[in-house]
């Protein structure tokens, strides 16, 4: 039995997904925090189970019998993730799971300038400490992010960044199919996967580049100081702590942190992994516009 954590979100709903194309739905559990919101599972055939991060004792009856847990990792920053973290990993732990299977990130490390890279690093830490096979998968930044980032710039004509590197921006959905296909043959990686990367790493300049290619407009990318971009953000009502934190992306991939790629993914999928053209010409597309 696989249980799935986060079905109500859009890398477990995802990976789910594919699972029900090659496993029977009573192979499969769903945790989530309100049961109600996952009834479209249900009605497949899957069982529904409550699981909170959040609430210890409701992961000992979510993840009871489980052969293989997937967990995705919480959308919270700082201490608050490291501790739901620390929770579902010993509640997995403790089930008598045969592998944990934690969605991690291709630039986890415990000194990265990226609040959700140091977090990662921490749940690797502490999965590492424990005697029960686990595999932590390395996802690609996502491809999405990217756009939540900059799309706006690309479409106004003017992207403005602090100074970046090359980052090998990645689907969810690519990596949920990849997930899915790891759940399904379990085993192939313990510990950290290799990156799950798609096949190229660009810099901001590049998405500029390409979003000019495809639109046929010349879009700009004009790099900002670390400051005066945090100032511009805050100024368009980002919050400051998210400024921040993003600006620590852009920190992390001027050191590298994200440049890895790597044909593994390509290699599970077997096909190439969606590019950031293909990507960017979806999101530039007029219907999209």
């Amino acid at each position: 039995m696989i249980v799935i954590t986060g079905a109500n979100g859009q890398l477990g709903t995802a990976v789910l997904t594919h699972l029900l194309r090659t496993l029977p739905a009573t192979r499969l559990v769903t945790s989530v925090r309100n049961p109600a919101q996952a009834a479209t599972f249900a009605e497949q055939g899957v069982s529904v189970r409550a699981g909170d991060y959040a609430r210890p004792e409701s992961l000992r009856t979510a993840f009871a019998g489980a052969d293989q847990i997937f967990l995705v990792s919480a959308d919270k920053l700082g201490e608050e993730a490291r501790q739901l973290h620390r929770v579902a990993i010993d509640a997995a732990a403790a089930s008598g799971a045969g592998r944990i299977l934690y969605t991690s990130h291709m630039g986890a490390r415990p000194d990265s300038f990226f609040d959700p890279a140091q977090n990662h690093a921490a749940s690797e830490a502490l999965l590492a400490t424990y005697r029960v096979p686990y595999t932590a998968l390395r996802h690609g930044f996502y491809a999405e992010s990217a756009l939540h980032m900059v799309g706006y710039g690309l479409k106004a004509g003017l992207l403005q960044t602090p100074e970046d590197g090359p980052v090998s921006w990645t689907t969810r959905a690519d990596l949920a199919e990849a997930d899915a296909l790891l759940l399904a043959q379990p085993g192939r990686f313990d510990g950290p996967t290799p990156p799950l990367t798609a096949a190229e790493a660009v810099t901001m300049a590049d998405l500029a580049r390409l979003a000019s290619e495809i639109t046929g407009r010349d879009i700009q990318h004009e790099t900002l100081t670390d400051e005066a971009w945090v100032k511009a953000q805050v100024a368009q009502g980002v919050p400051a702590p998210v400024a921040d934190l993003l600006l620590g992306s852009f920190r992390s991939s001027r050191r590298g942190d994200f440049a890895a790629v790597d044909p593994t993914l390509s290699a599970l999928l077997g096909r190439p992994p969606r590019s950031m053209r293909d990507v960017l010409a979806d999101f530039l597309s007029p219907v999209s516009a």
